[in-house]
């Protein structure tokens, strides 16, 4: 990963900050249910404000499909906002097509304002990255700080265009997440484990031909380790399954071998006969899988091989569940590991990166989402990263 702009140093004194912040929080009855993006740009936002300078936040919402729709309006989030900061924030309902008010009521706030436009995504050209839409977001402020990781893989006009446009750097959440991202897989310590679970290997083939070549050893679990199974020729009863991904796993197998990337797969699952919280289970072993049962989730003695490479890595990546983690007691599997891996990165013995939505609820069902090196919320920017893609937002900010 090249070196990017930050914001020390920086003078915000007397400045308006465009802060691409990532505000596309869930909203039930108008009400923000999870605040954990917003509370990330936090430190960034104090920093600008504490030296005098206009912290302006701009941010999708939802998919409005470049028109104004107010059931998208990021004035419902503001609240949200003023909890996280413990300040006053101003709302500027930005008409994006005209630009008519906002760059006053910009001029016009006191320096250490924190204020949030509307949402850019009611203008088409937000997606398309159009000239015209970055040149009218310039003209609203001095400054550009990105600090929305996880809209950084989309070249969008506010995530992208804009860092052209004027003096620009990352803000703190991400180059938080930037150097946790190059500690994973950038520059790690060696040797490096990763553990992707999931339900589909074609949602993921170009994840597993890139960390093939990145890491020692690679953990496949969740339904994606039934096809693998399959592909070798093992029984694996009424257990989900892609059928016809054999030829693909066959190459990423050979693609692993050439590249001495161990892959370890289950040697025993969890069974049940039908799909249900409690449902009626039983460990099997490999060689006797019950022909009408379904694996649901990793055996104990697929437990004991995963940790035993776990204990001889030195950094770990993780994406996705080791099983069917939302319904007990299919969760015991990828609890049982990511406390595994929570311990040993509290003892100093492990560096772990681990990111996805699926992914993040299964470590805080366990209990340790705060006790890993970092855990990304980052969703699709994160997995693209770990395909070895260059992400757009992050290639603007390059030093």
């Amino acid at each position: 990963m090249a070196g990017f702009r930050t914001i020390e140093g920086m003078d915000f004194a007397g400045k308006r900050v465009l802060l691409r912040a990532d505000l596309n929080v869930p909203v039930q009855d108008g009400k923000v249910t999870d605040a954990t993006r917003i509370e990330r740009v936090v430190p960034t936002i104090r920093q600008i404000i504490k030296t005098g300078g206009k912290a302006v936040l701009i941010s999708h919402f939802g998919r409005p499909k470049g028109k104004v729709d107010k059931s998208y309006s990021l004035e419902m989030v503001v609240p949200a906002i003023v909890e996280a900061t413990g300040h006053p924030v101003g709302f500027i309902d930005t008409d994006w097509m005209n630009m008519q008010a906002p760059g006053e009521a910009i001029d016009d706030a006191p320096d250490g304002s924190i204020l949030v436009l509307e949402n850019t995504r009611f203008h088409p050209g937000e997606e398309e990255n159009d000239p015209a839409l970055v040149e009218r977001m310039a003209s609203l402020g001095d400054i550009f700080v990105n600090d929305a990781f996880s809209a950084a893989h989309r070249a969008h006009a506010s995530t992208e265009g804009l860092a052209h446009k004027l003096p620009s750097a990352a803000g703190l959440a991400m180059q938080a997440e930037l150097e946790a991202l190059a500690a994973g897989l950038g520059a790690p310590k060696k040797p490096v484990i990763a553990i992707v679970g999931g339900a589909k290997v074609s949602t993921k083939i170009d994840l597993l031909q890139n960390l093939v070549t990145k890491v020692e050893a690679l953990v496949i679990g969740g339904a994606m380790a039934n096809t693998f199974l399959l592909a070798e020729g093992i029984g694996i009863g009424k257990s989900l399954a892609e059928k016809d991904m054999g030829d693909t796993v066959n190459a990423i197998l050979a693609k692993a071998e050439k590249a001495n990337c161990a892959i370890i797969v289950p040697i025993d699952g969890v069974v049940a006969w039908h799909f249900a919280e409690n449902a009626p289970h039983q460990t099997y072993g490999l060689d006797a899988m019950d022909k009408d049962g379904m694996i649901l989730d990793v055996g104990g003695q697929s437990i004991d091989r995963i940790k035993a490479a776990i204990d001889e890595a030195a950094t770990l990546v993780w994406n996705g569940p080791l099983g069917a983690f939302e319904t007990k007691p299919f969760d015991a599997g990828t609890t049982e590991v990511a406390r595994h891996v929570a311990a040993r990165t509290k003892a100093g013995k492990l560096v772990s990166v681990a990111g996805g939505g699926d992914t993040v609820s299964a470590l805080a069902n366990a209990g340790v989402k705060d006790d890993f090196t970092y855990v990304s919320t980052a969703g699709g920017a994160f997995l693209e990263w770990m395909e070895g893609k260059e992400l757009p937002g992050v290639k603007a900010l390059e030093a």
